[in-house]
């Protein structure tokens, strides 16, 4: 059995002019979960251009589409699980913000973290059998991060997953999760082409807007998300 990971972000990582910043995304547990995934969240973008003002052309990303509209995909994925990561910027350590690369390196830290603890979460609640996962296939929307960015994050998530962690400030070592899985895959993917990433642009910004306004609670009692706040 393969899982499929998908995920996106919202906000801005600029502790000076923002709040928060979020990562949200959808697992899904083999094909046939993922592909009855892309054909509901497929039917409610063709209904809003059908009975909206948006072209067949235009992608809908959750910035430029009405928080109706949001909530109309959002519902669609009410049957899979979702995940995501809130960052409060104000305390997070402001060197962290000083360089490009020691600000991606925290943001691949916040995004392996809540991949983990959704995994873990899934295994404890019986919906996975980690000795049955074959791969895992993570897509994450394009941006511009460089090339050696992308493969630092694809290797620290097989650290944490497959490999296992160890601490030099503490002198630990953390145990892989998933120690016999045999792939874990990471591809970054253009929005316009793949509608699951869209789907998870529309998780991410939910958790972004219900957290401004002080409604996290309402996404936090539903059965299939699962969300962590860091630091």
């Amino acid at each position: 059995m393969d899982l499929f990971v998908y995920s996106d972000e919202s906000g801005v990582f600029d502790y000076k002019h923002n709040k928060i910043f979020t990562f949200g995304g959808l697992i899904f547990i083999g094909k046939e979960q993922k592909d009855i995934a892309t054909r509901k969240f497929l039917h409610a973008e063709r209904c809003l251009r059908q009975f909206g003002t948006h072209s067949c052309n235009e992608e809908l990303k959750a910035c430029k589409i009405t928080t109706k509209e949001k909530n109309k995909l959002f519902r669609s994925l009410n049957n899979f699980y979702k995940f995501g990561v809130i960052i409060n910027q104000s305390k997070v350590l402001p060197n962290i913000f000083e360089d490009k690369k020691t600000k991606q390196r925290y943001l691949d830290y916040a995004y392996k973290i809540i991949l983990k603890r959704k995994l873990i979460h899934l295994m404890d609640s019986n919906v996975i059998n980690k000795s049955c996962i074959d791969n895992i296939r993570i897509f994450v929307d394009e941006h511009t991060t460089a090339t050696n960015g992308r493969y630092e994050l694809s290797e620290a998530i097989e650290q944490e997953l497959k490999k296992g962690t160890y601490n030099y400030n503490y002198n630990t070592y953390y145990e892989p999760i998933l120690p016999s899985v045999k792939s874990i895959e990471l591809k970054y993917c253009n929005s316009s082409k793949i509608p699951l990433i869209r789907a998870a642009d529309i998780v991410a910004n939910k958790i972004y807007t219900t957290t401004l306004r002080n409604e996290l609670h309402t996404l936090k009692n539903k059965s299939t998300m699962y969300i962590e706040i860091l630091p």
